[in-house]
């Protein structure tokens, strides 16, 4: 393995456990920020996860002091990285490189969870907007900063901020480019709990298992079913909702867990 590609492949790092796949960003020397290097290493991770039915839910995390600081501001200045050429090329690198990253999360079926240490800013905070559950170090800080550098959010950062705290908040926090502590982070819905800084991974990893121990095609249909019903009439929810229903209702795996679940309570009236 030549050393530029053990380089690139260090950039984040995998490991698997009872179900859980946890993606750890390391890149402790720019604070994970999202070069090229680093996107095309974590959107190739992101994206596997389609292809493999025994992930039941992925966890994402920072190895460094911060989460993710976003973009690389000395690269910016020098026109470096993802910032190379003009407005066309920049243009198409955004969409095939940085939007494979907002793509693969989106798209994911299984369950994400998001823990958050230090500063998440700017296409960070983005990145940690797109996960389905979010849960914050007390010392983490949060901002939609782009204004500060005379940008927009490039990663699609408007779409999830809206749905996370509804469009005057998000306009308030894009238009400010204020930071905001975990505290406030947690009364915005935009963590679901604040856990002491030396709590977080256990935390968040027992979190994560606690979702990866049901079943896993339920729970697919549970997530997809509550993410399509935020934007759907309520005729098209309940049509999905018996739709999946029916298939769940159907199928071995119910049974196996009801089967499972009158053992245990049965067990239980013994002791």
């Amino acid at each position: 393995m030549s050393t530029q590609v053990a380089e690139k492949e260090s950039l984040v790092l995998t490991s698997f456990d009872a179900g859980v796949l946890t993606i750890t960003l390391n890149a402790a020397q720019n604070a994970n920020a999202l070069t090229v290097a680093m996107t095309e290493a974590l959107s190739t991770e992101l994206e596997a996860i389609a292809h493999r039915r025994d992930v039941r839910c992925v966890l994402l995390r920072s190895s460094a002091k911060h989460f993710c600081t976003g973009g690389n501001v000395k690269d910016m200045q020098s026109g470096r990285d993802l910032m190379d050429g003009g407005i066309e090329a920049v243009r198409e690198r955004l969409l095939g490189s940085l939007h494979r990253i907002t793509r693969a999360l989106n798209d994911m079926e299984v369950p994400s969870v998001c823990a958050v240490n230090g500063a998440a800013i700017g296409a960070g905070f983005d990145l940690a907007l797109m996960c389905d559950i979010r849960v914050a170090g007390q010392s983490a800080v949060f901002a939609e900063s782009f204004l500060r550098l005379g940008l927009v959010s490039g990663i699609g950062g408007a779409w999830f901020l809206n749905r996370v705290v509804g469009s005057a908040k998000a306009l308030e926090m894009t238009l400010t480019s204020e930071f905001i502590d975990a505290t406030q982070a947690e009364r915005l819905g935009i963590v679901t709990r604040v856990t002491p800084d030396d709590r977080l991974d256990a935390e968040t990893l027992a979190l994560a298992q606690r979702i990866a121990a049901h079943p896993p095609g339920a729970a697919r249909m549970a997530k997809r079913l509550v993410r399509e019903s935020a934007s759907a009439s309520l005729p098209v929810a309940l049509e999905m909702a018996a739709s999946m229903q029916a298939i769940l209702l159907c199928g071995s795996e119910h049974k196996e867990a009801v089967t499972r679940f009158i053992e245990t309570r049965a067990a239980g009236k013994q002791t």
